[in-house]
Formats: structure tokens, sequence, C-alpha cells
């Protein structure tokens, strides 16, 4: 499937317009940013960049959205004319994915002209606000988890391929694997899972079922010991698979309480080694409760694939400069009361205090060509901006599963330089504050 529809009508229309009276191929500068954090939370993460680039090539339309767009009269021939020949053949820049964000970033920059950039929008957003949203959450959940892994397990309570899409962005900010094969496949993650309590109850007794996953999967698998009643699942699941059972799972109840009680008959039993997961409606508040519990590992779904509690990041795509009649670039803004834009080009750096941890964020603005060629003259400036786009040709650095690897890593190295204060859960202000860096 091509990606050139999943756009918005008015990306089409004001560039039927733009053909029209001679402005579409005027040089432009888009920018991708936040103007706010949701309260209780003291940084961003960005994730998607990856998927945008993906999908780029493919931004094509095809025969067959043409016909419709034209059956549809939803542009004129001239804009279908120009449609049928679209490749992107502009600049992008922006944040490594996985880079931890704040107000104001600028976490995309799209440059081109007016025609080719502003088509985009639509589906920049789309995947940055999502996969960002999961990834926020995801960060704050496995930096509860204090180093115990945290398996995405949330599918079934996402769109088909939003559920492929929030894998990603999960282990982008840590996660350890996934139950999503698609995910596995497309990204190279670990893929988790064993079985349901639909599996217990298929048969006659949970000892019967115990032994068919054991002769099926090994003693190393997870034998879910909640169907009925947990004490006397653990102790039929130890006499099946023996004291090397991998793990047990506890998917409902006072989780605390149980993993203690758990952990205690294991140890009893001889089963020392066997590990404790456990799963059911969790969040980062959960986990962060569970931290003094004997729990080996967390299966998130709902909350993680949700956002938790914020299910998008609020990004825009936002026209920060274009071409003047002089052929310079001039800056231009929003000044709309509570949806102001900043105008022109810009980059970015984070300062980097005496102790190794970031103590602002900082946007470099001033001339369009002085800011392209901006480059840290300051040991305590770290850049932010990488090229990702050149000429219309993406990085292969950013995709696929090397890219998705590159941003874990970038995620774990950016959440470990912010303040010790940003992994709190309580509301307050953003980690660390926006400055900006005037060049002359």
């Amino acid at each position: 499937m091509g990606t050139a529809l999943l756009t918005d009508r008015y990306e089409l229309t004001m560039l039927q317009a733009a053909l029209a009276d001679g402005t579409a191929d005027r040089h432009c500068v888009f920018e991708v940013f936040t103007r706010r954090l949701p309260s209780w939370r003291r940084y961003g993460v960005l994730a998607g960049t990856g998927r945008v680039l993906e999908l780029l090539p493919t931004f094509r339309f095809e025969a067959d959205d043409l016909e419709w767009l034209a059956q549809a009269r939803v542009v004129d021939d001239r804009t279908l004319d120009y449609l049928a020949g679209y490749r992107f053949t502009g600049e992008i820049r922006g944040y490594a994915e996985g880079e931890a964000f704040f107000p104001s970033s600028p976490v995309m920059v799209v440059e081109g002209t007016f025609a080719e950039a502003v088509l985009l929008e639509t589906l920049v957003l789309s995947v940055l606000n999502y996969d960002s949203a999961v990834a926020s959450a995801a960060s704050r959940m496995t930096s509860a988890a204090a180093g115990r892994p945290c398996l995405e397990m949330g599918s079934r309570r996402a769109h088909e391929r939003a559920a492929v899409a929030a894998a990603r962005a999960a282990f982008v900010a840590g996660f350890a694997g996934t139950s999503n094969l698609e995910a596995g496949r497309r990204y190279g993650l670990a893929t988790i899972g064993t079985a349901a309590h639909a599996f217990t109850l298929l048969h006659d007794d949970e000892t019967n079922a115990f032994r068919s996953q054991v002769a099926s999967a090994g003693s190393s698998t997870t034998l879910l010991v909640d169907t009925y009643d947990v004490t006397r699942g653990v102790e039929r699941a130890i006499q099946v698979a023996g004291t090397g059972l991998g793990a047990v799972r506890l998917d409902s109840g006072d989780l605390g309480v149980q993993a203690v009680e758990v952990r205690r008959q294991l140890d009893q039993l001889g089963a020392t080694g066997t590990r404790i997961t456990v799963t059911s409606d969790l969040d980062e508040y959960a986990i962060a409760s569970l931290a003094a519990s004997p729990v080996d590992s967390y299966g998130v779904g709902t909350k993680l694939v949700t956002g938790s509690g914020a299910p998008t990041c609020g990004m825009v795509y936002k026209l920060v400069a274009r071409e003047g009649a002089s052929g310079e670039l001039e800056p231009v803004a929003k000044t709309s009361a509570s949806k102001t834009s900043v105008g022109g080009r810009k980059s970015a750096a984070r300062q980097i205090g005496d102790d190794g941890r970031a103590v602002a964020e900082v946007i470099v603005d001033g001339p369009a060509d002085q800011v392209a060629a901006w480059v840290s003259d300051s040991a305590d400036l770290r850049p932010l901006h990488q090229p990702l786009v050149t000429d219309g040709v993406v990085d292969s650095r950013w995709v696929g599963a090397p890219g998705v690897r590159a941003a874990a890593d970038r995620h774990q190295r950016s959440r470990d330089e912010l303040p010790r204060g940003a992994r709190r859960l309580s509301t307050g202000d953003v980690a660390i504050p926006t400055t900006t860096l005037t060049l002359d």
C-alpha cells in the first residue's frame, strides 16, 4: 500500500492554489515541534523518525490514486499532472531518533519547494505524534522498572498497523521484546509470548494444560498460574515442570502481595531460579509501586499503546521561512493566540554541565545562511540536528532494524544525560529550560 493518500485533503487543495498563483516553487522551511508537554512528563522521546524515512520513498501518487482524485474532483487536472510526477527532492534534518525533546525543540526540519514539502505534513505528523507518544510513555516505564525488563504486549489494544509502530517505539525507549510478530520480522525485535488463560481452560484441568505446554515449549517456558487458584497453580507448575521452570506469570489481583507470596512458595519448593513476570493493565505508576516486590519482568499493553494518558505529543508542522520576492529566505511566523510559532530557520543543541548532565535546550536562530552553516565551537554544546534526507535521498543509517537499534542506544544515552529529577513521575516542570542562541 502506498502512502500518498494517507494525508489530508487540504494539503492537495493548497498545492492546487499555489500552482495556480505561482508560489508552489518558492523555497520553504517547515519545522516540527511541540508547544508543550503533558504536565506529568519532564521530557518527551522522539520516535518514528525512521518510519517517516521508510515511508518517504513510497509517497507516490499511483495511477489508481490519481484516478480516484479525479473522480472525486479533489483537485484539477494541472494538480493531477504535478502529483503524477511527485518526488521529494529536498532536505530533511532533525534530532536523532530516541533523543529527548522539550517544548519548542525543532525535532524535524523539512526544506524544499512549498509544493514538495507541504504534501508531507500529515504523514510526518501522524507518524511522529503517535510513535513519540508511545516512546515517551515507554521511557517512563523502563525508568520506573529500574533495570527489570519491560515487554510490549499491546497489539490487541491498537489498530493493527499502529500495533507494529507501537512495538517499535517501545523498543526505542528500552523495552526488551514484543508480542507482535510483524514488528519482530520487520525490525529484528525479540518476540515473546507463551499461553493465555484460554489454553488452560481448553484442557480438562490445569495440570494437563501445564503438561501440554511444557511438552511443547520445554521447562524454560512461562506458565500462567492465576486461572484458578494461584497457590495451587504454582504448586502444579513446579510438579509438572520441575524446579527448573523458567517463569510463572501473574495477571490479576494484588500483584505486589501475590509476587511476595509466590516468590516465597517457589523458593520453598526449590525453584529459586524460576522468575516472576506480571501483567494486567500496568503503567509507569504501577511498575514503580512494584519496585520493592520480587518481580522479574513486566508485560505492558493498553497503557503503553495509548501513550499512558497522552496519546499524542501535540506536534505541529509549521512553515517558518519562505523565499521572498528578493529570492532570499525570509522568516514567517504564526501569531494566533496560544498557537504562536517562531519564524526562521533554526538549529539546536543541548548544553551540558560540568557533571555531564544537561542543563538547557538551546535553539539556534539568526540569519538563515548562518544557521545552516552553524557548527558548535563550544565543548558544552552538543549539536542535535542530524542529516536525514539529502537531495531526496534517505540516509540508510536511520531505517530498518539497524536504525531501531541505533535509536534505542541514542535514547539510553540521552536519558542518562538528563538531570536526575527528569525521572520523577510526579507533576512538575520540564527537566531542562529552553534557551535561545541568536547568531549575528
